[in-house]
């Protein structure tokens, strides 16, 4: 099924102010900078080589990683569900002269045909759809090998400020209530479409929203490898970057 436009999905990312803004709140200070630098590197380490491969950047927002993928020599196509954001996107592509088309689309229903994707990337999406299996069967439905997702751990402490949000949301703030899952439901639902996850990165213990009010380059290296060591990374890490291939036999 289709998104009501009235879902904060929708609603939120079509404010001019938030596809302006969208960049420097992401990923602006010391701690935006370290998310968005391993963001790419993770991105880069699962897709591997997409010179001159098809490539799909599913609720491309911006177009960061879209054009990341374009510079590393990809044809790429970025849909977003906004205009505001697309616009956004296409100023960034023209200013840094990288080729990207950018269309309109919706996740729930990509206007594309079974396979016709090498890879296809959907970051910071599932946890905002409402129709997320709808949203991943689609993912899956056309791309040709990989799908790359994100997602906030039910096993880390963003399952507690997931909480907070519905709650705050049900009483009229204006926040975004994401939704958490759990590694075994993604991974189900990946094999319910024909993919096996082939790689999981998890990048924080600790809440990203603690690290950027500390704005401290230094704290988040110096914590995290600490809790990483402690195997704390590996059990509650959050959030969780994964890339599934589609099986042989499907």
């Amino acid at each position: 099924m289709s998104e009501p436009r009235g879902h904060y999905s929708y609603t939120t990312y079509a404010n001019p102010d938030t596809a302006r803004t969208f960049d420097e709140r992401r990923f602006g200070g010391p701690i935006g900078d370290i998310i968005a630098s391993e963001q790419a590197r993770v991105l880069a380490g699962f897709v591997g080589d997409v010179r001159d491969r098809p490539v799909l950047d599913v609720g491309t927002g911006t177009g960061r990683a879209a054009l990341l993928l374009a510079r590393c020599g990809a044809r790429v196509t970025g849909v977003d569900a906004s205009a505001e954001m697309l616009a956004v996107a296409r100023r960034r592509a023209a200013d840094e002269q990288v080729d990207v088309q950018f269309l309109p689309g919706d996740v729930h229903a990509l206007d594309f045909a079974d396979r016709s994707f090498d890879v296809v990337v959907s970051l910071r999406v599932l946890m905002h759809t409402v129709g997320w299996r709808q949203s991943l069967a689609e993912l899956c439905r056309v791309s040709r090998d990989l799908v790359v997702i994100d997602y906030p751990s039910a096993h880390s402490l963003a399952a507690i400020e997931s909480v907070a949000r519905h709650v705050t949301h049900a009483f009229g703030a204006n926040t975004e209530p994401y939704r958490v899952f759990r590694d075994r439901t993604i991974a189900s639902a990946f094999d319910a479409n024909g993919f096996r996850i082939r790689s999981i990165h998890k990048q924080f213990v600790l809440p990203i929203a603690l690290h950027k009010a500390l704005g401290s380059r230094r704290f988040t290296a110096g914590v995290e490898d600490a809790l990483a060591r402690g195997g704390l990374l590996r059990a509650a890490g959050s959030p969780v970057t994964v890339v599934a291939q589609r099986c042989a036999r499907s």
